[in-house]
């Protein structure tokens, strides 16, 4: 290295891409100004590593790598606390500042705030999101919002920017590691299971296949669980290897369109809830459903997290979720308003259970996403959503293809036979489960216990009022 130049460092995040990132484009400028290189570097946290499932590591794996093949093998995959990694590296390397997309959720603004307060300079630039939590407040008051269609309509007037100039790798300025600095993780997905495909490779591949095959019938097609109708870009979304303006930025102003700029939008607002309440991510977002009488675990608890609650469509949801850590957006709410009004257990198992499970997870996401099915949060109408997991397949797995794929106990059978299995004569023939509660009666006693804690029906003043 020349005398006077200096280098920067690219922590990696929930950024694990080279296109669209406003904080590595940064860390570029400022290597290049001080006539030095770009570390680019991202450290394994013993404590968030401790808290995520197999097939969550497995894809965080395949991740790394793809993005070292993206940076020519030069990321830096240092194991340890950040304070400590971050000053070992300034030292070793003649760093002046440390490149990074803002946190907004509790664990990450606190280790962000920790490594500020240990004396190093973090330079913050972009986000994992179009609009920052926090950006969007009621133009009235300048409160934050509680529902979501009138956070919607204002996120789309204030907008976002385009996604940012995707830097060739090749110019990048980039310090090579040494042997030691390259600490890949070896997690393997579990034998059983097949997760997506990981990288920012992959995502824009997905992705523009979802524009041209699926994207103009999105939204129609993308309630049916048995047809690949979604996007698929949840898990590339959770780690960054794609940003969501580059989502948004061919969408046009068909129905389709909008109905999924509007699951983008969804996103957005949980970040933003979760944001402005960090209570929620364990306590009640609606602190009255907390008097509520629940059950304590046993073996149905036991019987929805296997898979073999004798519902059909809630057993092949919660099977695809073993095996694929993805479950289709459709069947997160109907086993989610299974656990919650069927078995009256608190949502928090559930979330926990995702937690572990999903190669997706998103904490916003999957803990407001839960409580909105509870009844305990954002919903405008709460406790009263009450999904029959029969109606429900019948309806979103007409075919019973869903079914059919995740439950092979119930492969003989035809629809509608499939969605009912205890209705014909041979429909227990390969030992599927018996139904572990009758859904008609679990319905009364929900909306029994609702009242039990004089809960009424919420209604939120018109936003446009």
């Amino acid at each position: 290295m020349e005398m006077g130049t200096t280098n920067t460092v690219m922590w990696f995040r929930r950024d694990l891409r080279i296109g669209d990132n406003p904080a590595l484009l940064a860390a570029i400028e400022e290597a290049r100004e001080n006539g030095g290189a770009v570390l680019p570097l991202f450290i394994l946290d013993p404590a968030l590593i401790g808290g995520a499932g197999s097939k969550r590591l497995a894809y965080l794996s395949d991740s790394l790598r793809a993005l070292d093949e993206s940076l020519l093998g030069n990321l830096h995959v240092m194991v340890g606390d950040q304070v400590d990694v971050l000053k070992a590296i300034i030292e070793k390397h003649s760093i002046t500042s440390i490149h990074i997309s803002a946190e907004f959720e509790r664990y990450g603004v606190e280790r962000d705030a920790r490594v500020e307060s240990a004396g190093i300079k973090l330079i913050r630039t972009g986000s994992p999101y179009a609009v920052a939590p926090g950006r969007v407040v009621k133009p009235s008051d300048g409160t934050p919002y509680k529902v979501y269609t009138p956070f919607y309509k204002n996120w789309r007037e204030h907008g976002w920017r385009n996604p940012a100039i995707s830097p060739a790798t090749s110019e990048i300025p980039l310090l090579k590691p040494d042997a030691g600095d390259r600490n890949f993780p070896q997690w393997e997905v579990p034998s059983g299971c097949e997760i997506s495909e990981a990288g920012e490779k992959a995502a824009l591949k997905r992705f523009k296949y979802f524009q041209e095959n699926l994207l103009d019938n999105y939204d129609e097609s993308r309630n049916f669980a048995g047809v690949d109708g979604t996007s698929r870009m949840s898990a590339h979304l959770k780690w960054g290897e794609i940003h969501p303006r580059t989502l948004l930025q061919p969408l046009g102003s068909s129905k389709a369109h909008d109905v999924f700029r509007k699951e983008i939008a969804w996103r957005e607002f949980y970040a933003d809830v979760l944001f402005n309440n960090p209570r929620t991510e364990y306590e009640y977002y609606a602190p009255q459903f907390a008097n509520m009488h629940y059950d304590k675990p046993g073996k149905k608890y036991k019987a929805w997290c296997e898979g073999k609650t004798g519902f059909p469509f809630v057993d092949a949801a919660m099977r695809q979720l073993l095996t694929e850590g993805w479950m289709h957006n459709r069947t997160r709410m109907v086993v989610a308003s299974f656990l919650v009004k069927d078995l009256h257990l608190e949502w928090q198992l559930g979330e926990k259970f995702f937690r572990e499970h999903l190669v997706d997870f998103d904490l916003a996401s999957n803990i407001h996403g839960w409580q909105w099915t509870a009844g305990c949060g954002t919903d405008a109408s709460p406790y009263y959503r009450i999904f029959n997991p029969i109606e429900q397949g019948k309806r979103f797995d007409p075919d019973g293809d869903y079914i059919r794929k995740y439950v092979p106990e119930l492969a003989h059978l035809n629809a509608p036979d499939i969605h009912e299995p205890w209705s014909v004569l041979d429909g227990y023939l390969h030992d599927y489960p018996a139904q572990i509660v009758n859904h008609a009666t679990e319905r009364l006693e929900s909306l029994a216990r609702l009242q039990e804690i004089k809960v009424q029906k919420v209604e939120y003043p018109d936003p446009n009022a």
